[in-house]
């Protein structure tokens, strides 16, 4: 081909069936990616695209590196990692929201948001798989506190002791309920977005704006 490949980052899991639907109907992917392929590294020659699957927490690495052009990420993992990528488009998918839950029986405890609760207490412990996350919502209350980073189960965390409210993220808040807690606050929306490599965005400025144009077009037909 006389033009250079542009370089999609898209992420295993939940997040590829979107990518995969939302590029086929744009035109841009001719065959939907197979979720149990084992090639981490497709080309569609003709097209003059190139698809890299990783996991979700590297898209934003392999962007910001410039090791691809274009990726689909979640905004929860953008927020997370605070990479320096250029957010594009919000692609309505894979709807979540980052929420703040305490343990049913001590709601009465946060009457008052968490500052009506540091204010009787004096401290607040958080636990959450989401550092950067909890602390910037934090600052943004003016509010002291502890985070504890757990990887996973963070719902357990105030059922035993070791914090007072965790922060998640939610989608049907199914968990939060089968586990005793209620959310008391909505920190953030989080839904696919599509991203891009500054420098590339400058410098593939038309072929990469036919391609945002494109998948444009779709956005929000059908439920994906």
């Amino acid at each position: 081909m006389s033009q250079a490949m542009i370089t999609f980052a898209l992420s295993k899991g939940r997040l590829l069936e979107i990518a995969s639907s939302l590029l086929h109907e744009a035109g841009l992917m001719r065959h939907p990616m197979d979720e149990n392929g084992r090639r981490l590294i497709v080309v569609d020659e003709e097209a003059g695209l190139r698809y890299l699957i990783c996991r979700a927490a590297d898209v934003p690495t392999f962007i910001e590196n410039g090791a691809a052009d274009l990726g689909i990420a979640g905004k929860d993992v953008i927020l997370e990692q605070g990479k320096d990528i250029c957010e594009l488009l919000d692609l309505k998918a894979g709807a979540c929201r980052f929420m703040v839950a305490v343990p049913a029986d001590r709601r009465q405890d946060f009457e008052g948001g968490l500052p009506g609760y540091v204010a009787r207490y004096g401290q607040l412990r958080v636990a959450t798989k989401f550092p950067r996350v909890a602390q910037n919502y934090l600052y943004s209350q003016g509010l002291p506190g502890e985070i504890i980073k757990l990887s996973g189960n963070v719902e357990l965390a105030p059922l035993v002791g070791l914090a007072e409210v965790i922060i998640d993220l939610v989608s049907s808040g199914r968990t939060l309920q089968e586990n005793n807690l209620v959310p008391v606050a909505e920190i953030a929306g989080a839904t696919a977005r599509l991203v891009a490599n500054r420098v590339a965005y400058r410098l593939k400025y038309e072929r990469l704006a036919a391609i945002v144009a494109a998948i444009r077009s779709v956005i929000g037909k059908g439920e994906r």
